[in-house]
């Protein structure tokens, strides 16, 4: 489970950072909406751990408030790139 949350998370980095070099926001935007998804499955990931008592309810819960954050900026720069 440790891998794979670690997976996720460096995908979502690496998407972005693919996105960013690519030569329309409408192709950024496919990226980015790559990297949610893979930010989503960490999401999915942090319940199971917390479920499977593996994290306890307070690091679940900070975890929990920066991944809502990251997804959130994630959104935001999504909706800005499909104006254009």
């Amino acid at each position: 489970m440790t891998s794979q949350i670690r997976r996720s998370f460096a995908s979502t980095g690496y998407n972005i950072s693919e996105g960013s070099g690519r030569n329309s926001d409408k192709e950024f935007a496919n990226f980015i909406n790559i990297a949610l998804g893979s930010s989503n499955e960490a999401e999915n990931q942090w319940i199971l751990a917390k479920d499977l008592k593996y994290i306890n309810e307070n690091d679940y819960q900070d975890l929990l408030q920066e991944l809502t954050t990251l997804k959130k900026k994630l959104v935001t720069l999504w909706n800005r790139l499909n104006k254009n």
